[in-house]
C-alpha cells in the first residue's frame, strides 16, 4: 500500500485551511486516511504550520511520499533536514551529538528568520497606520480651515450690509396692483346694488 503524506482542504469556499494527513495514495483527497499529523493555514502571513514533529519524521523513515506542497512544509519545519542528518548518522558521516548540534543551529537560523518577517510585516503595519492617520489629521486641519474661512466671509459679509444698507423707516404696506384692482371692482358692485 503506496502510502502519501499529503493535504486534506477543509474550510470555506476562497478560505482554504488543511489538515496534513498521512493517507493511502488511492483514498480520494478529502476521504479517508490514516492519520492527521497537523495542519496548514494559508491565509495568515506567514502562513501557520503545526506539525508533529515526531510521527511525520517517522512516516519518512518508513518510506511515505509527502506531495510537492507537503515536501515544501516538511522542508519549512526542519523535518527533512532532521531525516537527512540521521541517515548521515547511520551510515557513520557523523556522530548523533553532531547531528543535534546542527539542527539545533539550523532551527534558531530559521526561528530567527521567521521572527524577522513577522517584525518587517508588523513595522509595516505600524507605518501604514501612522501615515493613514497623518493624512487623516491634514484632511481635518484643510476642512477646519475652510469652515473657519467660511464663517468669517459669512460674518464679514454680514457687517458690510448693516454699515453699507441705510436705515429705512417702515412704509406702510402697499397692495399688489391686482389686489387693489379686485377691491374696486367691488366697491363698483356694491354701488350698483345700493342704486337698485
Amino acid at each position: 500500500m503506496p502510502v502519501k503524506i499529503r493535504l486534506k482542504r477543509e474550510g470555506r469556499k476562497k478560505k482554504p485551511f488543511y489538515h496534513i494527513v498521512i493517507a493511502d495514495s488511492r483514498a480520494p483527497r478529502d476521504g479517508r486516511f490514516i492519520e492527521k499529523i497537523g495542519y496548514y493555514n494559508p491565509n495568515t502571513n506567514p502562513a501557520t504550520i503545526e506539525l508533529d514533529f515526531d510521527k511525520a519524521l517517522d512516516w519518512l523513515l518508513k518510506g511515505a511520499q509527502p506531495t510537492d506542497t507537503c515536501r515544501a512544509i516538511l522542508s519549512y519545519r526542519g523535518v527533512l533536514y532532521k531525516k537527512h542528518l540521521l541517515i548521515g548518522v547511520k551510515k557513520g558521516a557523523f556522530s548523533e551529538e553532531e547531528a543535534d548540534r546542527r539542527f539545533e543551529a539550523w532551527m534558531k537560523e530559521k526561528e530567527a528568520k521567521i521572527q524577522a518577517k513577522r517584525d518587517r510585516l508588523k513595522q509595516g503595519r505600524e507605518y501604514e497606520e501612522k501615515k493613514r492617520l497623518e493624512e487623516e489629521a491634514k484632511i481635518k486641519e484643510a476642512r477646519a480651515q475652510e469652515i473657519a474661512k467660511k464663517r468669517a466671509e459669512e460674518a464679514g459679509v454680514e457687517a458690510e450690509e448693516a454699515v453699507e444698507a441705510p436705515i429705512e423707516e417702515p412704509k406702510a404696506k402697499e397692495k399688489p396692483a391686482k389686489e387693489a384692482a379686485e377691491e374696486k371692482k367691488e366697491e363698483s358692485s356694491d354701488k350698483e346694488k345700493t342704486k337698485e
